[in-house]
């Protein structure tokens, strides 16, 4: 089947995402989300956002086949996030897609929520050359990862605590900026000085380089900063909420840009790819953008709209398994909300 038509259906979290993808071409992406409904308890609450998948389900698959103008018929294959994710939204979309699948009699594809975000870029820049390095940040993961022909991965590290998103929205809080915290971190970040403050770099110690070289550690930074605030309070001063922000930003863009091209040079890689949620990040994007054409290497990341959760990352890893022959899994998939990120497929 060389240009499949595949049904994307991303459910790992609180957005409800529906995709179709022929090839390396996007079709519709449609996206129902429940973030709203989670702010005011300053994060995602699982039952609020199964449910609101439950209820999102049929009318953003409707909406999707509506906007390309096909057909459930038409569709080839069903794609689904089986994991990481949360395991009550995860079951919701390998429901929808397990039924789709039987009452289509589709091949099913249960794949892996993270390697699908950097995926999705092949639906913006094109096919991956045979190698990439792919840098998957996140709310949940801060994964730096070796991909070969798109669909063989090896995790060379990941977040050894909090992640880099998880790390923005905690100081966020702490700011008392509203949830979610790295889009208002990331504003006031623009108006502040990045060298106000010195910030620790997790993890980049001559001593741990040897066993962590990839791998990332941001609760002793959110700490830092913590304890910078509360210094400041006790002594009655203004906290200079910009310089904090700028400061904290390239503190988590430093480590990250620094790790990766660093394994970059390692393995001999000359294309990098950005991706998920936390890659939005204004400093990361300017950072690795300079530090890349500094070492010579190819850096692609995804429009905004492709770094949160969404149907079309998993409808890209979807086509590129089946267009490589590989075999679907079983209609009783299970959902595993710790997937390693070595497997794509279930």
């Amino acid at each position: 089947m060389a240009d499949p038509l595949v049904l994307g259906i991303e459910t790992s979290c609180d957005e409800t995402g529906v995709a179709l993808v022929r090839g390396h071409d996007l079709l519709v992406d449609a996206v129902a989300s429940s973030v709203d409904e989670h702010a005011r308890f300053g994060g995602i609450i699982p039952e609020i956002a199964s449910r609101a998948h439950l209820e999102a389900m049929v009318p953003t698959i409707e909406r999707a086949l509506a906007t390309a103008d096909v057909t459930l018929s038409q569709v080839d294959a069903i794609a689904v996030t089986a994991g990481p994710g949360l395991v009550g939204p995860l079951t919701v979309g390998a429901s929808a897609a397990k039924a789709l699948a039987i009452g289509l009699d589709k091949p099913l594809y249960g794949v892996n929520h993270v390697i699908g975000h950097a995926v999705v870029d092949e639906l913006v820049d094109g096919p991956f050359p045979e190698r990439v390095m792919a840098l998957v940040v996140s709310g949940g993961h801060s994964s730096l990862l070796l991909i070969d022909d798109t669909v063989h991965v090896t995790e060379l590290g990941s977040t050894l605590d909090d992640a880099a998103g998880e790390a923005f929205d905690k100081v966020g809080r702490l700011l008392g900026l509203p949830y979610p915290g790295g889009p208002h971190i990331d504003r006031l970040a623009r108006e502040g000085n990045p060298e106000a403050i010195r910030f620790p770099r997790g993890l980049t110690a001559a001593k741990d380089q040897a066993a962590h070289a990839a791998d990332f550690s941001f609760s002793g930074l959110k700490t830092a900063v913590a304890r910078w605030v509360e210094a400041r309070q006790d002594a009655g001063q203004e906290i200079p909420l910009p310089d904090v922000a700028a400061s904290f930003a390239e503190a988590v863009a430093d480590v990250l840009t620094a790790k990766t091209i660093a394994a970059c040079r390692a393995h001999g890689v000359d294309t990098l790819v950005v991706g998920g949620g936390f890659s939005a990040n204004s400093q990361l994007r300017d950072m690795a953008a300079v530090r890349c054409a500094q070492a010579g290497i190819t850096l692609r990341i995804p429009p905004i709209r492709y770094c949160t959760d969404n149907g079309a990352m998993i409808a890209a890893l979807g086509s590129a398994v089946v267009r490589r022959g590989m075999a679907p899994s079983a209609l009783d998939l299970p959902v595993d909300s710790s997937m390693p990120l070595t497997r794509v497929l279930v």
